[in-house]
């Protein structure tokens, strides 16, 4: 298999479902309300921050992926827009779908050579380690929300 389409395969994994671990990110926001997914435990980052941040990679990738320029600064990564309502939580969660989507979707026409060229500027390193690292920095931050949902969830119980 072509290296591109199995970067392709596996960031489409982590996000919708098929990768070994038997975890996506898809799975794991259907069904949460927009209280669940802001709830904040201990000083964890909520679930919608993580999506948020998660997806601000994602979306900034994408962009360069589709000729455009990097535009992404880590300082604002966590800086979500408020969520106050469950309108505001869906149009989060859509929007982290439709951009991996978008992302999957250009990732597969990317030239197999385009993988070994600098990923916008030298010191970024190459367009395959920042698709590669697109992918482990999901898988991470999927096991973190993972890990604070079931910790809301579990509040919520003991609340009842």
């Amino acid at each position: 298999m072509q290296a591109i389409k199995q970067l392709t395969k596996h960031f489409k994994a982590v996000h919708f479902g098929g990768n070994w671990a038997s975890s996506n990110v898809k799975e794991h926001l259907e069904g949460l309300t927009w209280q669940q997914a802001t709830t904040q435990i201990a000083d964890f980052n909520s679930i919608a921050t993580l999506t948020f941040h998660i997806n601000y990679y994602v979306s900034a990738v994408a962009k360069v992926l589709a000729g455009g320029a990097l535009v992404a600064k880590d300082a604002y990564s966590f800086d979500h827009p408020p969520i106050t309502c469950q309108a505001d939580w869906a149009q989060m969660v859509a929007k982290t779908l439709a951009d991996a989507e978008t992302f999957a979707n250009l990732l597969a026409k990317l030239p197999e050579e385009r993988l070994w060229e600098d990923f916008t500027d030298p010191k970024y390193g190459n367009y395959y380690a920042n698709i590669h690292g697109i992918i482990e920095h999901t898988h991470y931050h999927l096991g973190q929300l993972v890990l604070i949902k079931k910790m809301v969830l579990a509040k919520a119980n003991q609340e009842k």
